[in-house]
């Protein structure tokens, strides 16, 4: 195991294949994209990026803690599902490198928070960048500060994994929903109720997401503690004597780095240092992005809440279909029961006096059995009635 600040450089395909190790792992990348693991313990991370221990506690993957995206004075601490991090304004430390999660965050990082002039004069001196490494025109630079472009990939990562995980959920919801209602089956319904369930835990980690961003939105002083770029422009000199230790290389672009990712903001420390209409228009963007996820998941529960009434009117239906049943053979009973009456009483040897002339009596026995039939009819209809 490695010693307690020791670095291990790594190329951007060498993350893939370093060995799972215990919470202490960590790969950092600079203000050049350039990877590198680490494998230190916390009181090192604290040092480096001045942080504290309870924040530092947001990001282990042991505790569990709702998503968080805080800002300190030097540092981001992001913690969003499986995206754990802290940002700085020079570099970035993104915790398990080797979650297979983790692992596209990693590689879009290195993608993307090269700034651009640095991407133009590694092309002059020849060295070549992968594929879609350039995503603005040649005459455009991006003015966005290095902590908004590393928090731009992990908004966007997160949205991206958490509409896939809606999308995969609805593929298979909505044909199992339709397959219940068609076919009512105890597989049928154990198929739905896990999807229900979850729908569910899914709709609370999106809701987290979604609460967190929107209560970004209504603080614009915690907007502003996000402006780490903009703090260290406004201090006397961009990087403190008593910094931390040096485990890591400065890049001679730090400084280039600094005064460009800030040139749009020195003007708002001198001036209105509660400005974050940039931040606020990145935020809003990922906001309406899971709050578009946050609709799927309704509406899915809507077909999924309409399914289960549909359900419930079909067993009804059922339900009533077989107390209508019972309902004529207990008519169809008691017809019977008063010819079984009638005839056990003629049937007796008992010697009355309306034996030798019971004409009459055939009469009232068909009045009888008329009257038990307009009963029985009387009751199947208000029994229909009822169930309409």
């Amino acid at each position: 195991m490695a010693r307690d600040g020791e670095v291990v450089p790594v190329d951007p395909q060498a993350v893939v294949a370093v060995k799972k190790k215990s919470s202490r792992s960590w790969v950092l990348l600079d203000c050049t994209g350039k990877a590198t693991v680490l494998d230190v313990d916390k009181y090192a991370i604290m040092h480096r990026v001045h942080i504290h221990a309870r924040d530092l506690r947001i990001v282990d993957p042991l505790l569990s803690y709702p998503s968080t995206i805080l800002g300190r004075d030097r540092a981001i601490v992001l913690n969003l599902e499986h995206i754990k991090a802290i940002i700085t304004a020079e570099e970035v430390l993104l915790r398990d490198p080797v979650d297979e999660n983790v692992i596209p965050v990693v590689e879009e990082l290195q993608r993307r928070l090269p700034p651009v002039n640095a991407i133009h004069e590694s092309q002059k001196d020849g060295k070549e960048f992968p594929a879609g490494q350039i995503d603005v025109d040649a005459g455009e630079e991006d003015e966005s500060p290095f902590e908004f472009r590393a928090l731009e990939v992990a908004l966007e990562a997160i949205c991206s994994y958490l509409s896939a995980r809606t999308t995969e959920l609805e593929t298979a919801a909505y044909p199992a929903l339709d397959e219940l209602t068609s076919k009512i089956s105890s597989r049928n319904l154990d198929r739905v109720r896990k999807l229900k369930s979850a729908m569910t835990r899914l709709t609370a980690r999106v809701q987290k997401v979604r609460d967190e961003l929107e209560q970004l939105l209504d603080d614009d002083d915690d907007m502003a503690d996000l402006y780490l770029s903009r703090k260290l422009a406004g201090a006397s000199s961009p990087v403190s004597v008593s910094g931390p230790p040096n485990w890591y290389p400065a890049s001679p672009t730090i400084g280039s780095k600094i005064s460009r990712a800030s040139r749009a903001s020195i003007a708002t420390v001198r001036g209105d240092e509660n400005d974050v209409e940039e931040l606020e228009m990145l935020l809003e963007a990922y906001f309406m992005q899971i709050d578009g996820t946050l609709n799927k998941l309704a509406t899915l529960r809507e077909y999924i809440d309409d399914t289960e009434d549909y359900i419930n009117i079909q067993l009804d239906n059922h339900r009533n279909q077989l107390i209508q049943l019972e309902l004529f053979l207990s008519a169809g009973t008691l017809c019977m029961a008063i010819f079984s009456l009638v005839a056990g009483i003629f049937g007796m040897n008992i010697p009355y006096t309306w034996n030798d002339g019971y004409g009459y009596m055939f009469k009232w026995v068909c009045k009888a059995f008329l009257l038990a039939i307009l009963s029985s009819m009387t009751l199947m209809n208000m029994s229909e009635i009822e169930s309409f």
